[in-house]
């Protein structure tokens, strides 16, 4: 039996999610964590599927649907296929296509990349909330400095990201951990973070987010999970998932939406000059 009534759309799912996710025990926080980074997957899996992703038994992941609400798994897989209804892509089918294709070559790699790639950017506009995306600009174009963090393999798209604002003339600082060098003291009052990280997110950037929290500095996360570490500094968050290959992920989808993200901001700065 449902411990609450079934939210009504995906954003009341994502907050019943984060409201409960804390609370789990752990076989049930693994279904939370498994979910919150792969929504994406709802509506095209099975009960069995899901539940293999988070690594429990399928009864484990049927409970985990009752507590956020759902009578079971099939009621909360039809609020994702009535969202996505008409425009869902077949992400499996097209991977499967591909694997059956000669394995190992660059081409057939190449293949692979860009289906998972495509698969990304498509379901970029159903993870990323417009109104906290307008936010996100709106808190990075009011900062007298930007500072950006993402190390790793958030580090590409966070040195892109900085190469845009010195392009586009918006005062920007690069923080990279380099030589284990701490700078945030640089970080100040009227300023601004934007940092990137995903599972199994970097240990620098959530210190480094947890000290700006603390000042009350303005934060724009981008990110692949809304109940994840960064969750409980209240950032501006960006939802993002990438579909992988294998063991590795392109960060297309991301590059996408910090270019967006980065240009919005120059554009809006160009016209206030």
């Amino acid at each position: 039996m449902a411990d609450f009534s079934p939210p009504a759309n995906v954003k009341g799912f994502e907050e019943r999610l984060l409201e409960v996710s804390e609370s789990l025990p752990k076989r049930l926080r693994q279904c939370a964590d498994y979910v919150a980074s792969n929504k994406d997957r709802i509506a095209v899996s099975t009960v069995a599927e899901m539940a293999g992703g988070a690594g429990v038994q399928p009864s484990a992941f049927i409970r985990f649907c009752q507590i956020l609400g759902f009578s079971g798994f099939s009621e909360m897989q039809r609020l994702f296929r009535e969202t996505y209804v008409g425009g869902w892509p077949d992400y499996s089918t097209r991977l499967q296509h591909l694997r059956e294709k000669p394995e190992g070559s660059p081409s057939a790699l190449l293949g692979e990349f860009v289906e998972a790639g495509r698969a990304s950017m498509e379901s970029l506009l159903s993870t990323v909330d417009p109104t906290a995306l307008n936010e996100g600009a709106n808190l990075l174009l009011a900062a007298k400095m930007v500072h950006i963090i993402g190390l790793g393999r958030s580090f590409s798209v966070a040195t892109y990201v900085a190469y845009l604002f010195e392009k586009m003339e918006v005062p920007a600082v690069l923080h990279t951990s380099l030589g284990k060098l701490d700078n945030r003291h640089a970080i100040r009052e009227g300023d601004a973070l934007l940092a990137f990280t995903f599972a199994p997110y970097s240990a620098p950037t959530l210190e480094l987010v947890e000290d700006v929290a603390a000042r009350k500095i303005p934060i724009v996360a981008v990110t692949d999970s809304a109940i994840g570490p960064l969750a409980k500094f209240r950032p501006t968050t960006l939802l993002v998932s990438e579909v992988d290959f294998g063991a590795f992920r392109s960060p297309a989808a991301t590059l996408c939406l910090a270019t967006a993200l980065a240009v919005s901001v120059g554009t809006a700065k160009s016209q206030l000059a």
